[in-house]
């Protein structure tokens, strides 16, 4: 039994060492065949290497060299020294007289309007007017039937007579001690009485003269010859139309800038001239309305046309603030970054144009013009700006540009 286990370790040690004897064996040495396809592996590589480089060197050396030719090629067409001007389109700056305005919808009114009741009941005998027709103060437009009371007042003219005599008498024997200061009182109270029924009377009798309280146009009439009247009856409206009113309402925020005097045009649906009609505020309401937060304004119009009429609908451009001579650039001048608002002015430099970024202020805007003023540098009305696109055009300072004429589309008249 240790007989065998022996032998058993002995072959087993055997055929390990035969293992590790296979294992270490070397390759045999490459033969001259290979050597020549290794080296004409190099040449091509080598060739390659010149064909696109220029010379020998790896391959990552090339790609930084090609990156690099056009990094530079990039900075040297920004810089505007061998590339192409950028087209801009170009316009003067200039002084204009700018104007704010707010545009409300307002509607027209007769200056002077009324509506004619009689004071007086009783039967119409006369008509007097026709509708639509012109009538200056003071014209009877209807006549009430006054026979009663042309009847009461000579009854009371001759009580006012019997009563004047009775006083004259009164006093005559008073003068002789021949009556009491009571009776002379009493006769002079009988008349002053007398004398205030004759002057009412006459009053009543005026008053059946329905007259027109002020010059201007009669409406339609409701009412005929014939018909019986009260004080609530309605016979006719008197409208002044020599000159309007306009009436509309200003917002909180503005109210501050209207005040009387202040200018405004009106438009209207109704209105063929080709100009507004300009108008004058003469009354602002101190008092805001709490629901719309907002105040009622008048202005009238002197000498409006005669296709202006009351109670139509009307826009109306206020004018808030004007401002004379403001330096004014239209708004798709200014580019706003965060630097702040600039323009882009076109300066020269040798025979080139080029770009000069200026820091510009705003201020009122009207009609698609700002006013400007520079924050440093210099900018007056000689000089020269990209008038629209400096959002979107590649614009940067030093720049080569080649000015053309704003387009049409784009300018903004006076």
């Amino acid at each position: 039994m240790v007989l065998m286990a022996r032998l058993r370790v002995f072959h087993l040690i055997i055929g390990a060492a035969l293992l590790a004897g296979g294992c270490s064996k070397h390759e045999p040495a490459p033969t001259a065949d290979d050597g020549t396809r290794s080296r004409k592996k190099g040449d091509a590589v080598a060739k390659g290497s010149t064909e696109s480089g220029g010379g020998e060197r790896p391959a990552g050396e090339r790609s930084r060299g090609g990156e690099g030719g056009r990094s530079g090629g990039g900075k040297s067409g920004r810089g505007g020294g061998g590339g192409q001007p950028q087209a801009v389109e170009v316009i003067n700056v200039m002084r204009r007289d700018l104007s704010e305005s707010l545009n409300v919808v307002g509607s027209i009114a007769p200056n002077e309007s009324a509506t004619i009741r009689p004071e007086m009941s009783g039967l119409i005998r006369s008509i007097h007017f026709d509708e639509g027709q012109r009538v200056r103060k003071g014209d009877v437009l209807v006549k009430i039937d006054d026979s009663e009371l042309r009847a009461q007042l000579a009854q009371t003219e001759a009580r006012h007579n019997l009563a004047k005599l009775n006083l004259e008498r009164a006093d005559n024997l008073r003068q002789t001690q021949s009556n009491t200061q009571a009776d002379v009182d009493r006769a002079r109270s009988e008349f002053v009485a007398a004398q205030a029924e004759v002057a009412l009377l006459r009053i009543r009798l005026q008053r059946t003269d329905v007259k027109a309280p002020f010059d201007g146009t009669t409406a339609g009439r409701t009412l005929s010859v014939g018909d019986n009247v009260n004080p609530t009856t309605v016979i006719t409206t008197i409208s002044d139309l020599s000159r309007l009113k306009v009436e509309f309402q200003v917002p909180e925020r503005y109210i501050s800038k209207v005040r009387a005097g202040t200018k405004f045009a009106v438009k209207s649906t109704t209105l063929e001239a080709p100009k507004p009609v300009e108008g004058e505020v003469y009354f602002v309401n101190a008092v805001a309305d709490r629901n719309t937060r907002s105040s009622e304004v008048k202005g009238l119009l002197e000498n409006p046309p005669a296709m202006l009429r009351p109670g139509t609908f009307a826009t109306i451009e206020l004018i808030l603030e004007v401002k004379k001579g403001a330096l004014t650039v239209p708004e798709g001048a200014i580019l706003v970054d965060q630097r702040g608002p600039q323009v882009v002015v076109v300066r020269d430099q040798g025979t080139d144009k080029v770009a000069a970024f200026i820091p510009v202020v705003l201020g009122m805007r009207a009609r698609g013009l700002v006013e400007v003023s520079p924050a440093r540098g210099q900018l007056t009305e000689k000089d020269i700006v990209v008038g629209a696109g400096v959002g979107s055009l590649q614009l940067f300072q030093g720049g080569r540009l080649e000015p053309r004429p704003l387009r049409a589309e784009f300018r903004v008249d006076d």
